[in-house]
C-alpha cells in the first residue's frame, strides 16, 4: 500500500460534498471536481518553509510508463507506491500543489483492488476536520481511477522522528491533541483507519494532519481482504488476530504511536513482523522514559482488551482539561484472542501430559 507521503503546500479548496461523488448509490462513478478559488501561487524554485527539514521537491522524476496528466492535473513526479497505486505530485489548473494517488494497474486492475480504492475515497470524503487531509476531487469511472488530495507540506512524524530524535514536551502535547481530535473526525464519520502510525501523520505549517485511507472501511463493512492488515508495531491485537475491528483498534495505534513520538521506539519495538506481532498480543508495551500525563493515557490506550481503552472523543477531553479520563471498569468478558490462546496452550500442555504418561 502507498504511504501518501507527500509534503507541499496545504491546499485550502473545499472539498466536493460527499452527496455530489457519483451517480447511483454503491456505483463507482465520477466525483466531480469542486469549485477551487485561486489561492495564490505556488512556492516557485522548490522552496520551503523553513523547519521543516525537507524540501517540497522530494518527488522522484516521472518514468516513462507514467502519465503526464490525469484529468485536470499535471504530474510533476512520483511522491511514492505500493501495493494498491502510485502517488504522484501534482498541480492543478490554478498552479496550486496537490496529491494524486492512481491505481495500480488502471484498467487491468482486478475487481477487488478497485472496491478496495472506492472505498479508500469514499471514506475520506465522509471524514471532515482541520487535523485530516481532505479529498478534493476522485474519478473512478475511467481507464485509469484516481483520488485527489490536499497536498500538506512538512515531513512525517516517521522521519521527523528518526531524523532529530524525540520531540519535546510541548511538541507532543500539542502533536496528541491534534491526532486524538483528527481520529475522533474518523469516528464520527463511521470510519476506521485501521492504520494509524507515525509514517501517516504530517507534520504541516497549521500542525499535524492524518493521512491515507488506503484500508480505511466503514465499521460494520465487510472486510476485502483475508488476515490482518495494517503496519504491525501499531496494529492492536484484535487487529492480528483477525477480529472484528472497531475504534478502538485506532486507539491502540494512537498510544503506540505516541509513544514512539515521545521515545524513538515504538513500544513493543522492531524486526520481523511476526516477532513485533508476538509481542503486541502477549507482552507489556515498553513505554521507556515516556513521562507525565500522557504516559499514563498511553498505556492505557495500549490495553489489550478494547473495551478498556478510552475513546477518541475522551482522549481529547483528557488532553484539552490536562487529566486522564475516568478509568472504564475492567471487562469481565475476555477478549476472543485471548481465549484462542488459552485454548492453544492448553492443549500444548495436554499433550505433553498424555506423552509423558506414554513414554
Amino acid at each position: 500500500m502507498p504511504h501518501d507521503t507527500s509534503r507541499g503546500r496545504t491546499n485550502s479548496h473545499p472539498a466536493r460534498p460527499a452527496a455530489a461523488r457519483s451517480g447511483r448509490p454503491g456505483h463507482p462513478g465520477h466525483t466531480g471536481r469542486a469549485g477551487k478559488p485561486r489561492t495564490g501561487q505556488p512556492r516557485q524554485n522548490g522552496a520551503s518553509r523553513p523547519g521543516h527539514g525537507r524540501d517540497r521537491r522530494h518527488e522522484t522524476p516521472l518514468g516513462p510508463d507514467d502519465p503526464r496528466g490525469l484529468g485536470g492535473y499535471t504530474l510533476l513526479g512520483r511522491l511514492g507506491e505500493g501495493g494498491q497505486g502510485i502517488v504522484y505530485l501534482g498541480r492543478d489548473r490554478d498552479g496550486e500543489f496537490v496529491t494524486v494517488k492512481l491505481l495500480r494497474g488502471g484498467a487491468t486492475a482486478g475487481q477487488r483492488a478497485r472496491s478496495r480504492f472506492v472505498k479508500e475515497a469514499d471514506a475520506a470524503l465522509q471524514v471532515s476536520g482541520r487535523h485530516t487531509a481532505r479529498v478534493l476531487d476522485a474519478d473512478m469511472s475511467g481507464d485509469r481511477p484516481y483520488i485527489v488530495s490536499e497536498f500538506v507540506e512538512g515531513p512525517s512524524l516517521q522521519h521527523v522522528v528518526e531524523d532529530r530524535g524525540p520531540l519535546t514536551a510541548p511538541q507532543l502535547r500539542k502533536l496528541a491533541l491534534r491526532t486524538a481530535a483528527a481520529l475522533a473526525a474518523i469516528h464520527r464519520a463511521g470510519i476506521v483507519h485501521r492504520d494509524f502510525k507515525p509514517g501517516n501523520v504530517l507534520l504541516g505549517p497549521d500542525g499535524a494532519k492524518v493521512i491515507d485511507f488506503g484500508i480505511a472501511r466503514t465499521a460494520d463493512a465487510t472486510p476485502l481482504t483475508t488476515g490482518p492488515v495494517g503496519t504491525p508495531a501499531y496494529m492492536a491485537p484484535e487487529q492480528i488476530e483477525d477480529e472484528p475491528v472497531g475504534p478502538p483498534a485506532d486507539v491502540f495505534a494512537w498510544g503506540a504511536a505516541m509513544v514512539f513520538a515521545a521515545t524513538g521506539r515504538p513500544p513493543f519495538g522492531t524486526g520481523p513482523s511476526a516477532a513485533v506481532m508476538r509481542r503486541v498480543t502477549s507482552r507489556r508495551p515498553d513505554l521507556g522514559d515516556m513521562q507525565g500525563p500522557l504516559r499514563d493515557l498511553a498505556a492505557r490506550c495500549l490495553d489489550k482488551n478494547p473495551a478498556a481503552r478510552p475513546t477518541a472523543p475522551q482522549l481529547v477531553r483528557a488532553l484539552r482539561e490536562g487529566r486522564n479520563p475516568v478509568p472504564k471498569p475492567r471487562p469481565t468478558k475476555i477478549p476472543r484472542y485471548r481465549w484462542r490462546m488459552m485454548v492453544a496452550l492448553g492443549a500444548v500442555v495436554a499433550a505433553g501430559f498424555v506423552l509423558g504418561m506414554l513414554f
